[in-house]
């Protein structure tokens, strides 16, 4: 039996959850689903350009763990951009550090 999935810690929240090609109907498009804490990983390497430990420390996670997140973001992420699909921002596990005293904990589904 598997280990349950460790909350990732995550610290931004979008405000923007949904992204689409220009000029096709929402009814005509494929999504792909991006959890939050995928996003998160995009976002520590990418955006503020931490290398794999310093974002898998921010997001207390092992340093395999993040990198299988971010593997997994990019993959959805490049796949909606090469076959013009839609991305929604919505679920994962993971609990939300705001600062240092207040906690929001999510948990939603996987695709």
């Amino acid at each position: 039996m598997p280990r349950p999935t460790k909350r990732r810690r995550v610290e931004f929240m979008p405000e923007v959850t949904y992204f689409k090609p220009a000029g096709v109907p929402l009814r005509e498009l494929e999504e792909k689903i991006l959890n939050i804490e995928e996003l998160e990983a995009i976002r520590l390497k990418d955006v503020e350009g931490l290398d794999q430990q310093g974002g898998a420390d921010r997001m207390n996670v092992s340093r395999a763990t993040f990198q299988q997140v971010l593997v997994s973001a990019r993959a959805k992420i490049a796949e909606a951009l090469v076959y013009g699909k839609a991305i929604r921002v919505e679920g994962g596990i993971y609990s939300y550090i705001k600062d240092a005293g207040r906690h929001r904990h999510g948990h939603g589904h996987n695709k």
